[in-house]
């Protein structure tokens, strides 16, 4: 066609001369586009179609051919400053465009312009020269292989468990900075290193080609090439290193069977080195539960070993409530049938049977706890003894309504009735506020923890018609019902029992208006209660505050997280209300290590109950692919807690006697028995000294503040005549402090946990009075403490406390024989009078013509025991010329050969006194008492003794 249109302008050329035009008519003609190729190395750009430009004024010269060509900078920049268009052949028109320097196709890979053609005008300066239409040039740089590949990475490491065959172990890559896909591309790898178990692919994947094994080389190091599309190499080769590992076994690594706790020492980590190995297996949620079992300890973990009522004033619980299962005593003697269980921490559990096992409160304390406003709380556990119920007892399956408190109490002139039962896994609440009522309320809670026999802390608090219940420390929100009378009112009749209801005798018979006699009292015991109970109190007036409730039920032990503000993105922890249940949940895995090494035991007892606590981890995984998904079992450990370095609970400032003239105990306020007592409490335990520079180890002693819980003042021999003797205590003092006190004549019991310095102030207070004339020579009283409810015990101190007579008393001895005779037991007087003396001050107080009398009664004592030692050698003399004389006679004389005669001419006078007393009516098989001949005011005594019978002779 370009060939047609040439001719075609031929020809319009020569029919132009022929009519003889010389005149510059018509403008050049260009194409209107052109595509260019030019090469990285060279210059000449090749255009197509070809540059030429005709001129219909050919083949006039001048005007009929081409000057030149101008270029014109187009859409992109590119134009005159970077490409150039010489004229080949005026005549032709033939032209070319070359660039002005190299390109570079790495910067850029198309260039467009314009160019435009001119002729040479009408004479030979151009004159009235013509331009032609723009045309416009594309020109794209082809590319040469001028660059070689280069690796991302210098050195490619991977580890890979022995054993297996992988699809990939490490991808390895390389690239090539030439522009066109030809240079550009990475054709394939290839290991250079001979004799490797490894292969390449054209992608850079390396894997094995055997499964490899650790034992016989654990580390492979070999080195890869590339090779771009035009075949060059890699300017540097790249290294790769293979780390065997040992088979790989998901799971938890790290994991210690055996956790031991020093009581004291806070909180400490349970899982310090523990980490989770996938196996490189991917996992999106992980979760693990930690469990720590503590049902055997105490009452499902270890908690303050107090008495419940010391407990409920550390917690700062309202006084008032009453305990309706005390400990056996006289004066509550209504649990002496029930039978006990040991437990670990020293509270009183009582167990349950369902039948014969049943406590009736007496009137007077039941009558104390009336009213519609009240809080009830106990411990209680189904099932008995053993932690698991019977076989046909299982959870859910006891049908049997179980009965745990029955009350019904008067008023005013009304009478209130409540029974709180269990009934399978639902608690029950009854309550009439009026028996005389048709309609009951029904308070009802369905709980499992009422049917999993393990212990639980129940409150009740009552302001009818508000009811509220905490389980553990927890609330729980009751189903109301509204009873239509179809349960019988009980009867108008005043009574508490604990663990069972009373049910009058022929009950349908006597039901008038659906109500009970009063006079009916008799009847059975029914829906008995079987499990165990402990510190059941009833308290009236406004219920507890909720932070008391969970005081009361707090465990002193459990699990912790150590610190949350390092807990992981994504990380979720949860504790339940005991703390023996920890959950940890994370879709990290390098977070949930960090998240499991923080977890913690904490138990802030001073003296942790020491023994075994179970503990589990169960870890559940979920990967994307669930049907591969990992699955790792149970781990099973112990935590031990050790025996607590038992405190040293030491009494000391009393002196072993306490000497008081007689006028002084007979006083108004009587004479202190402590009134220097002081009370000290350290821990022993055992230290390095060798890390401080002395040999071996030692033991220390180190004080410490602790909290007693009572003490007990006991006198020794016959217990206080309440009519002679008394002790006094300052009653108003233990009130402010809060202290209960036991006061018989057996004993005196002070209990409560306060501070070791409030109990010296109370006991430093106690005093011992007597009646006037009721004097005698001593009396003995011990003193001991306790801490722990008992479980930690002082020394025993023992005090004699000696009276001091005047001279009139010893004018006058048989006025005080008489006396001491009434008031000392007998079976008492020989071990407390035995050996006493007076070591004291106040001796002075006795008449110094006292010394005189002791003087002359020694001398007449010291006379008959030599009239007597003669006697005895005449009669030895006399046995042996009878033996001499004859056998027979001499068998029947008297064998006295192991006759003793003990003197004791120092002893005091007062010690006289006192035995003068005891001496009458007394006889021993083995001994014999002589009196000394002519003085029956002298006290003192010869003991004849037999020698083989007793070998300590007994004094008086």
């Amino acid at each position: 066609m370009a060939r047609m249109s040439f001719l075609s302008f031929l020809l319009f050329c020569l029919t132009s001369v022929a009519h003889g035009n010389k005149a510059n008519k018509h403008k050049p003609w260009i194409e209107t586009e052109y595509q260019g190729i030019v090469m990285e190395n060279d210059n000449t750009v090749l255009l197509n179609p070809p540059l030429f430009a005709l001129d219909k004024d050919a083949p006039l010269h001048y005007a009929g051919e081409i000057c030149g060509f101008r270029v014109h900078n187009g859409p992109g920049g590119s134009g005159s400053a970077q490409f150039e268009a010489v004229v080949l052949d005026r005549s032709t028109g033939e032209g070319l465009v070359r660039s002005k320097e190299p390109l570079d196709c790495e910067s850029q890979k198309e260039h467009s312009f314009t160019i435009q053609a001119y002729d040479c005008g009408e004479g030979p300066d151009g004159t009235n020269s013509k331009k032609s239409h723009k045309a416009t040039v594309h020109v794209r740089v082809n590319d040469v292989n001028e660059f070689s590949p280069v690796f991302v990475e210098r050195r490619y490491e991977a580890s890979v468990p022995e054993g297996r065959l992988f699809d990939r172990i490490v991808r390895v890559e390389a690239v090539d900075a030439d522009c066109s896909p030809q240079y550009s591309q990475i054709c394939f790898y290839d290991i250079i290193t001979p004799n490797v178990p490894f292969t390449i692919d054209n992608d850079g994947n390396i894997k094995n080609t055997e499964p490899l094994d650790s034992k016989r080389q654990r580390v492979h190091s070999f080195w890869v090439t590339a090779f771009d599309c035009g075949k060059n190499r890699a300017q540097a080769d790249a290294q790769v290193i293979v780390t065997v590992k040992p088979s790989c076994k998901p799971g938890w690594i790290g994991w210690t069977k055996r956790i031991e706790y020093t009581p004291g020492s806070g909180s400490i980590p349970l899982f310090p080195n523990l980490h989770l190995e996938t196996c490189e297996e991917t996992v999106w949620n992980i979760q693990a539960t930690v469990e720590l079992q503590t049902g055997h300890i105490g009452k499902g973990c270890d908690r303050d070993s107090y008495s419940d009522r010391s407990v409920r004033r550390l917690c700062g619980a309202v006084r008032g409530e009453v305990d309706l299962l005390p400990p056996p005593s006289p004066a509550t003697n209504w649990t002496a049938a029930l039978p006990t269980l040991p437990s670990s921490d020293s509270s009183l559990v009582f167990s349950f049977n369902g039948s014969t096992h049943v406590a009736v409160v007496p009137d007077s304390v039941a009558s104390a706890v009336s009213g519609d406003h009240f809080t009830l709380q106990l411990w209680m556990r189904r099932g008995g003894a053993s932690t698991q119920p019977p076989a046909n007892q299982a959870r859910g399956t006891r049908k049997e309504e179980e009965t745990i408190v029955c009350s019904t109490v008067k008023n005013d002139d009304t009478y209130s009735h409540y029974s709180l039962s269990v009934h399978g896994c639902r608690l029950s609440l009854f309550y009439w506020p009026d028996v005389s009522a048709a309609r009951p309320v029904k308070f009802l809670w369905k709980l499992e923890q009422v049917c999993d026999s393990e212990w639980h802390h129940l409150s009740l608090s009552v302001q009818f018609p508000s009811v509220t219940l905490y389980v553990d420390g927890v609330t729980f929100d009751p189903a109301l019902i509204h009873d239509n009378g179809a349960i019988p009112n009980p009867a108008p009749h005043q009574r508490l029992v604990i663990g069972a209801c009373w049910e009058p005798e022929e009950k349908s018979k006597d039901i008038v208006n659906n109500t009970m006699p009063e006079s009916k009292d008799t009847g059975k015991f029914v829906s008995g209660y079987k499990g165990l109970l402990s510190g059941v109190t009833v308290r009236p007036g406004n219920v507890e505050p909720h932070s008391v409730v969970e005081c009361l039920y707090a465990c002193r032990e459990g699990l912790d997280f150590g610190d949350l503000e390092t807990l992981g993105s994504g990380m979720k922890v949860h504790v339940n209300p005991s703390q023996s249940v920890l959950v940890l949940e994370g879709d990290d895995i390098e977070s949930f290590n960090r998240a499991v090494q923080q977890v913690t035991y904490r138990n802030s007892l001073r003296f942790a109950t020491p023994g075994v606590r179970p503990l589990k981890l169960t870890t559940s995984l979920r990967c994307f692919s669930e049907e591969s998904c990992l699955s790792l079992r149970q781990l099973e450990g112990y935590l031990v807690v050790l025996q607590p370095d038992a405190p040293q609970i030491s009494l000391s400032g009393v002196g072993p006697h306490l000497a008081r003239p007689a006028a002084e105990f007979e006083g108004p306020q009587g004479v202190p028995l402590f009134p220097e007592l002081r009370i000290v409490c350290s821990l022993s335990h055992a230290v390095n000294t060798a890390a401080q520079g002395m040999e071996g180890g030692a033991l220390m002693s180190d004080a410490v503040a602790h909290t007693l819980d009572g003490c007990e003042v006991q006198p020794l021999g016959e217990e206080l005549n309440p009519e002679r003797e008394e002790l006094l205590v300052d009653m108003e003092a233990l009130r402010e402090r809060g202290l209960d006190i036991i006061n018989t004549t057996a004993y005196i019991a002070i209990t409560g946990a306060e501070s070791i310095s409030v109990y010296e102030d109370v006991l430093r207070s106690i005093r011992y009075r007597l009646a006037k004339g009721s004097a005698r020579f001593e009396r003995r009283f011990r003193l001991s403490c306790s801490e722990m409810n008992g479980r930690y015990t002082s020394n025993e101190l023992t005090l004699e406390v000696n009276f001091l007579h005047s001279l009139d008393s010893l004018y006058h001895p048989s006025h005080l024989l008489a006396s001491q005779q009434q008031f000392l037991h007998p079976s008492h007087h020989t071990g407390e009078l035995s050996g006493h003396t007076l070591p004291n001050p106040h001796r002075n107080s006795v008449v110094p013509g006292a010394a005189t009398v002791i003087i002359m009664v020694c001398v007449g004592f010291l006379v008959v025991m030599v009239i007597l030692g003669v006697f005895r050698i005449r009669s030895i003399h006399r046995r042996g010329d009878g033996a001499r004389g004859g056998g027979k006679e001499g068998s029947n004389q008297w064998d006295d050969s192991a006759l003793t005669i003990i003197v004791n001419p120092m002893e005091t006078y007062e010690n006289r006194m006192g035995i003068a007393a005891d001496i009458e009516g007394e006889c021993d098989d083995e001994e014999e008492v002589v009196d000394s001949p002519g003085d029956t005011s002298d006290d003192q005594r010869i003991i004849i003794k037999k020698e083989g019978r007793d070998s300590a002779p007994r004094r008086y």
